[in-house]
């Protein structure tokens, strides 16, 4: 009797291990296919479209009907950037949902910060994006993606220390420049 026990025991638990290491490389796996699915986003070229001196410089030195016509094109790479930096946010917060699983602190509260910053980057990129369509159909207004490559750039930072804690000897990066 004993004896069947603990061998029901012994099963259960080698049970019990086998599942654990199942669902830990099937998030592994899905890690690596969610990391796949970022977009890598030149960081020096979206400084450079959101920079207010930089529109100011072809304000002045182009005619007004030409800087409109430039201005819509910037518009246009701004947005695709904002837009592939939204797509990155929800990424960023699967894999952050996803690590804030995890058994080591250090590891669940960078998830957290991750899928914080994630979610502030989301909404403010759904506004910033309002903003240059807006902008689109009047050039010479003033416009606000500025803060979305501040989030972006902090998103970035959050990434890299998540995964470098979850894995030290190959940290991420979401951008192509930093």
């Amino acid at each position: 009797m004993t004896l069947a026990i603990v061998l029901v025991i012994a099963a259960v638990l080698g049970l019990i291990f086998l599942v654990r290491i199942t669902v830990s490389a099937i998030h592994q796996r899905s890690g690596a296919i969610l990391a796949q699915q970022l977009e890598p986003i030149d960081l020096e070229a979206f400084r450079n479209l959101t920079d207010s001196v930089e529109t100011e410089y072809l304000r002045r030195r182009l005619p007004a009907s030409e800087f409109r016509t430039v201005q819509r094109a910037r518009l246009r790479a701004m947005a695709a950037y904002v837009h592939a930096a939204g797509r990155n946010a929800v990424v960023l917060i699967r894999m952050g949902q996803s690590a804030a699983a995890g058994n080591d602190v250090q590891t669940v509260q960078a998830a957290r910060e991750l899928v914080g910053n994630a979610v502030l980057l989301r909404r403010n990129a759904t506004f910033a994006l309002f903003r240059i369509y807006v902008a689109l159909a009047w050039p010479n207004a003033g416009l606000a993606a500025d803060p979305i490559l501040h989030d972006y750039e902090r998103l970035n930072g959050s990434a890299m220390l998540l995964g470098r804690l979850q894995n030290p000897a190959a940290p991420r990066r979401i951008s192509a420049i930093s």
